[in-house]
């Protein structure tokens, strides 16, 4: 449930259609600490945003968690298709969409997103996702840039952006960014990110089983620092 109404009216999207090939069986419903990983996901997404849905082929399977469940319109397109999904069926004229895999995300950083919606059609954070143990003690500006950095998968999109979605998914032009050309773009840059999210831990994403065991070392050892 919302817990502010302050901020801009967003449909949280969480995008659940991937085949997680690499984890060898749906990775959103993995165990995390004895529950799902997508439910870790849908909590924070759940208080900053008005209305939240799970972008999945499988109504049966994701309807335990109590929110609707979209299909995708064109099936097969990746996140791109999802996020045309959710933007479809989304009351709200923006969409927070988060990936399903992102167990760390920070609330703050949410609201940050969430707060500059009105200004553009698409509002992406660019930072680094920390990709390892050595790697997450380490400062952003010594990380490799994934690509362009953008993190395409916990990002603000307007209905605005549904056509120049569709033109693409119709091609099967299914990079992300590849229609950004085409809106007004506002870029979170990775100084901004850090100012509330400064590990950068809301784009640590688990896709493997080695992935997996470190995200939750990871949490555990953060609550070692805090005593608990």
């Amino acid at each position: 449930m919302l817990d502010s109404d302050s901020l801009p009216r967003v449909t949280g999207i969480i995008l659940a259609g991937g085949q997680s090939r690499r984890m060898g069986r749906d990775k959103a419903f993995l165990d995390f600490e004895g529950a799902p990983l997508i439910a870790r996901v849908i909590e924070p997404v759940r208080r900053v945003c008005a209305q939240v849905m799970i972008v999945a082929n499988g109504a049966e399977t994701y309807g335990r968690f109590g929110l609707p469940v979209i299909p995708d319109v064109y099936p097969g397109k990746g996140s791109l298709g999802g996020i045309y999904s959710g933007l479809q069926a989304a009351d709200a004229g923006y969409v927070l969409a988060v990936a399903c895999d992102l167990p760390f995300l920070n609330e703050a950083l949410l609201r940050h997103l969430i707060t500059l919606a009105p200004q553009a059609d698409v509002v992406i954070p660019r930072a680094h996702a920390p990709r390892s143990k050595a790697q997450r003690a380490m400062r952003y500006d010594q990380l490799a840039v994934k690509e362009s950095g953008l993190q395409a998968t916990l990002a603000i999109y307007s209905k605005r952006c549904l056509e120049p979605m569709r033109v693409r998914l119709l091609a099967d032009d299914l990079r992300i960014i590849n229609f950004f050309d085409q809106v007004r773009v506002r870029i979170v840059e990775p100084e901004e990110v850090a100012q509330f999210d400064p590990q950068w831990l809301s784009f640590l994403n688990v896709n493997t089983p080695e992935d997996c065991k470190s995200a939750l070392a990871l949490l555990d050892q953060g609550r070692k620092m805090k005593g608990e």
